[in-house]
């Protein structure tokens, strides 16, 4: 559905001069994929998107979508539309309207635009909320309703653009639900640019990890999670514990990551094949307890422990030990 080949994409600026924002990115989004953009503020993910939708060009480079070269191509002419992080509803028109808005300028039929309009509220669950002004709405009702107008046209893609972020955790986790549902029910191909892994891992079908302009890795979440290709994948994908080589006595190896889950701690006077350290910091997240173990060459270790609570406290004199197909070699 979109090809991005060798995008660049660098701004000039009076206060700053140049800036590389993207630098030679290519990657594809196939046909009904949730696709996600994942990196930190700065990284180059929204100005991707930007570039996807229309909304900048790139300095070098081409992006297809369906197979159609859309270079100078601007956003209104592109089988795409965009979800923004404002949701940038209008106050003053009732939902019917905000998601008429855009069929209406399209020249769609009335007739046509008031099935459309049932049939978005129907998908987004608001059946009954039509005639309220989105002024009226919740934060996660005002997304559904962005999200309904930006399908009504039945685009090709969808783009979000951290459409989340304002909501809270509860909320946030059940619109992630929802989006997930919304792209398999309508087969739309979506692009969702975040910086919360979480987010990542739980809705999409593969991810573009970023960072600094250039793509990381591109896989599937449980690939990505499991099998990251550097140092900071590892550490950006969930949590992870970034070990010398040298203190498992591999000289050749940089890193060894293991995620904090897969760590085992035990009492102090445990077999000698374990490694010691102590404890820095004991944490209790509900179903879990988070150990802060310091080691005895100074490294730092987490394990994250099912249950477990008041087992070990600060300050206490531990081992800790992992099966061998918990660690992944990582180049620094």
């Amino acid at each position: 559905m979109i090809e991005v080949r060798h995008v660049s994409k660098v701004f000039t600026t009076m206060d700053i001069g140049t800036v590389t924002a993207l630098a030679e990115v290519s990657l594809t989004i196939n046909d009904n994929e949730f696709f996600t953009l994942l990196g930190p503020s700065g990284c180059g993910k929204t100005t991707l998107l930007r570039l996807i939708g229309g909304f900048e060009t790139p300095s070098t480079g081409e992006i297809r979508i369906d197979g159609v070269d859309v270079a100078g191509l601007p956003p209104h002419k592109r089988r795409v539309n965009t979800v923004f992080q404002s949701y940038a509803l209008f106050p003053h028109l009732t939902i019917t309207q905000n998601i008429a808005f855009g069929l209406e300028m399209l020249k769609w039929s009335k007739a046509d635009i008031d099935v459309r309009v049932k049939e978005m509220l129907s998908l987004v669950r608001l059946e009954g909320y039509g005639e309220r002004n989105a002024a009226q709405l919740s934060g996660g009702q005002q997304q559904r309703v962005a999200l309904a107008r930006a399908l009504a046209p039945r685009p090709s893609v969808l783009l979000l653009d951290e459409p989340l972020s304002a909501l809270d955790l509860k909320l946030r986790k059940g619109m992630q639900v929802e989006l997930k549902r919304l792209q398999r029910e309508t087969g739309i191909t979506f692009v969702l640019v975040t910086h919360d892994q979480e987010e990542a891992l739980a809705m999409s079908d593969r991810i573009a990890v970023m960072s600094a302009g250039h793509v990381l890795q591109i896989g599937r979440p449980e690939d990505i999670y499991d099998d990251p290709n550097c140092c900071f994948v590892a550490d950006f994908i969930g949590e992870a514990n970034l070990i010398p080589g040298a203190l498992l006595g591999r000289a050749n190896v940089n890193i060894v990551t293991i995620r904090p889950e897969r760590v085992t701690v035990g009492p102090g006077d445990a077999p000698a094949a374990r490694i010691a350290g102590t404890v820095s910091e004991v944490t209790f997240i509900g179903p879990d307890t988070l150990y802060d173990i310091g080691l005895k060459d100074g490294t730092r270790m987490r394990a994250r422990v099912r249950g477990d609570r008041g087992r070990f406290r600060a300050e206490e004199p531990v081992t800790v030990h992992w099966p061998d197909e918990a660690e992944r070699e990582l180049a620094s």
